[in-house]
């Protein structure tokens, strides 16, 4: 098989424009989780050629924020229109790098494709305001205004759709975007960068050179770019660990973060849940991408009344789960991301059993032999939570505890250092807006009768506490990507001063 994964992925990236150069002869070796074989050897940059990347990438921008907005957006619109011609082409490619199955692998380009066209819309957008003065005879004004450069540290589990999700704000707002993707998957990256490299060519020369570019590289690439004053912006996506590291390196130079990093979702079943529908949100939001998404169900916390109803359910579920090759049959569960993965995985599950915890699951699946990492989800249920239920395992683990009142089902979903998703099943209202109260929901994605997973492009996606308070997508993230100024007008012929201070000097006489 290794011949012919490896020649499929040749073949697609052909097909999407990406030089032979860039990914045969490297130094960086791919392989695909879903065989564990090697897949291309990509060029990696160097630290001299990095800064002169984002050198070029700060003069674009000098360029770009020049052209107006609704111009911009029309780069955005082409973007969009070359990931519609090769969604499925691209898609693939997600799914033989990262191990999705094949329908997350599309939906991931279909997030990219959404966000293009919300962006699109936005280049119209950009308000400002007008702010009644005190003064007699002047007017407030707030405009904004592109901010420069924007970083962008992508992680494996979304290669690509988190960098549109940046990007295609940052350009109609005026930005460059400079992008250092996951060393796990820069195949995508670089048939995504392909695809803009089309979009710039079709929208002719208003688009300056460098205004997207490429940073494949290792972390000291990464380090780079973050200590970086010519980028002012970095949004980075990843671990608690990395986020706590960036930002502290940006705010060490005054630059701005936007942080999407771990989640510890939980999801609260309520008496009067619709158990049917609760069933199969949970299966997904728990299992969905090899639990391997910032937003999977971690913990899930059942009534004691309804418990002995739905978690024998669930565990059926669990056991006659699908896992396997997706590209092979229509597994709804794929791969790990490779040997750490699973390693941390068994980890998890020793100590939860070890802390009191029934497990279910969690064996390896031998799909393609010892070099890929196919796990059977798991379920645990745990007397408390205690040990490993107050961690993120980026893996299909699923902690689930009973609870007597909702009070303490909030608090118990709180009482983690997270608070990325989270999600409610009830169908009484007062339950319903408890939970989505301030006294209800800590996080910043709060769900109702859905699991926590599966975020759409319309509403700001990010979280609070050590998730790192970053917004991405849609609503108002655009402001991230920018300046604020705020503008004071004076159109009279006198001189009030604010709060009533006087100042009065003598401007009429030139006499010594």
């Amino acid at each position: 098989m290794t011949a012919s994964l490896r020649s499929e992925v040749t073949t697609l990236l052909d097909s999407l424009g990406v030089s032979a150069d860039l990914y045969s002869g490297g130094t960086l070796a791919v392989t695909s989780p879903l065989t564990g074989e090697r897949i291309a050897e990509v060029a990696e940059i160097s630290a001299d050629e990095a800064k002169a990347t984002i050198g070029r990438a700060a003069e674009a921008f000098k360029v770009w924020r020049r052209v107006p907005a609704p111009r911009r957006g029309e780069l955005v619109r082409l973007l969009g229109e070359e990931l519609r011609a090769n969604k499925d082409a691209l898609g693939r490619l997600v799914t033989l790098e990262v191990g999705k199955v094949p329908s997350e692998g599309l939906g991931e380009v279909q997030e990219m494709i959404d966000i293009c066209d919300f962006a699109v819309g936005l280049s119209r957008q950009l308000y400002g305001l007008t702010i009644p003065s005190e003064r007699p005879d002047h007017r407030l004004t707030e405009q904004w205004h592109p901010v420069g450069p924007v970083g962008i540290i992508s992680a494996f589990n979304f290669p690509i759709a988190v960098w549109s999700w940046n990007a295609a704000l940052a350009l109609v707002c005026g930005d460059s975007v400079i992008w250092k993707p996951s060393e796990k998957t820069p195949l995508t990256a670089l048939a995504t960068q392909a695809l803009f490299l089309k979009a710039a060519a079709r929208f002719g020369n208003d688009a300056p050179a460098a205004l997207s570019t490429l940073l494949v590289g290792g972390r000291d690439i990464g380090e780079l770019m973050v200590e970086d004053r010519r980028v002012p912006v970095i949004s980075a996506t990843g671990s608690t660990r990395m986020g706590r590291d960036v930002g502290e390196r940006v705010a060490r130079r005054f630059g701005r973060s936007i942080l999407e990093l771990g989640g510890n979702n939980a999801s609260i079943v309520t008496p009067s849940a619709d158990l049917d529908l609760t069933l199969r949100a949970v299966a997904f939001g728990a299992m969905g991408t090899a639990g391997q998404r910032c937003t999977t169900l971690r913990r899930l916390f059942v009534h004691s009344s309804v418990y002995d109803t739905l978690v024998p359910k669930l565990v059926n579920v669990y056991r006659s789960i699908s896992v396997g090759n997706p590209i092979e049959g229509t597994a709804l569960v794929g791969p790990l991301i490779d040997a750490a993965s699973f390693t941390m995985m068994q980890d998890s599950l020793k100590a939860a059993a070890d802390a009191g915890g029934t497990v279910h699951g969690g064996t390896r699946v031998d799909v393609n032999g010892e070099a890929s990492f196919y796990a059977r989800p798991a379920l645990v249920e745990m007397p408390s939570q205690v040990g490993p239920v107050l961690e993120e395992t980026f893996a299909p683990i699923l902690y689930v505890m009973k609870y007597d009142t909702l009070d303490e089902a909030i608090a118990l979903q709180n009482d983690v250092v997270q608070g990325l998703s989270s999600s409610i099943f009830a169908t009484d209202i007062r339950e319903v807006e408890q939970f989505l109260s301030a006294r209800g929901s800590d996080c910043g994605i709060a769900n109702v009768n859905m699991g926590p997973s599966g975020a759409e492009i319309g509403g700001a996606f990010g979280g609070e506490k050590e998730t790192g308070g970053g917004r991405e997508s849609g609503s108002d993230s655009w402001k991230a990507y920018m300046r604020r100024q705020t503008n004071a007008i004076n159109y009279g012929r006198t001189l009030p001063l604010a709060q009533g201070v006087t100042f009065d000097v003598d401007g009429g006489s030139s006499e010594a």
